[in-house]
């Protein structure tokens, strides 16, 4: 049996996060792809092979909530998984969105979001 990895698209302006998911998911099994900014994922080749797109909300130029907006238009069924630093956005976001995570957050909890965001369980509404 063919067994294809998932391909998580992560995109932060913190290149520390983004190499340190980087490491976390590919020790997970996934293939990752990394974006210092909205834009450069939107501009590259890569929007089309994403399985699940974990991106922070406060960056400049686009922000998380403008590119989940642009990624869903085009992927409607793609898993968007939210991160942020802002505590006090975090607080009003918590209870809406089940794919969403306040920084620092902790990797395995991130790892199970992505599981349940690939296999459609407990999709946010």
């Amino acid at each position: 049996m063919y067994n294809q990895k998932s391909v998580v698209a992560i995109v932060d302006d913190d290149q520390r996060l983004l190499d340190s998911l980087e490491d976390l998911l590919e020790s997970a099994g996934h293939v990752v792809r990394a974006f210092s900014s909205a834009r450069k994922l939107l501009e590259s080749n890569a929007a089309h092979e994403i399985d699940c797109l974990i991106t922070d909300i406060g960056m400049p130029g686009m922000d998380g909530f403008e590119l989940q907006r642009l990624m869903k238009d085009k992927h409607p069924d793609l898993p968007v998984i939210l991160i942020t630093g802002r505590h006090e956005l975090a607080e009003q976001m918590q209870p809406r969105h089940g794919w969403f995570f306040r920084k620092p957050f902790d990797g395995q909890a991130l790892l199970a979001a992505i599981g349940d965001a690939l296999t459609g369980k407990g999709t946010p509404k």
